[in-house]
């Protein structure tokens, strides 16, 4: 019975690392791709909401200088 379960035991360890094996042989190839098409893209995608060079941007100051005097203007 000893030898039957060893013979087992041995088979599963050999699936579990065949797989262990696999996966990081993919795991690697996939970021070999990706690394090596991110440097063929020349120019990087622009946000669509991203304003345009020359045009106003709405923004909130909150500078430490600005809340106090704020804060002393209050009544």
């Amino acid at each position: 019975m000893s030898d039957l379960l060893a013979v087992v035991y041995l088979i599963f360890f050999a699936v579990i690392a065949g797989g262990a094996f696999a996966l990081m042989t993919q795991n690697l190839r996939s970021s070999d791709v990706k690394a090596s098409s991110q440097s063929l893209r020349k120019q990087a995608r622009v946000h669509p909401e991203a304003p345009q060079p020359g045009e106003e941007v709405l923004y909130a100051d909150f500078t430490r200088e600005w809340l106090e005097q704020m804060y002393q203007q209050a009544p």
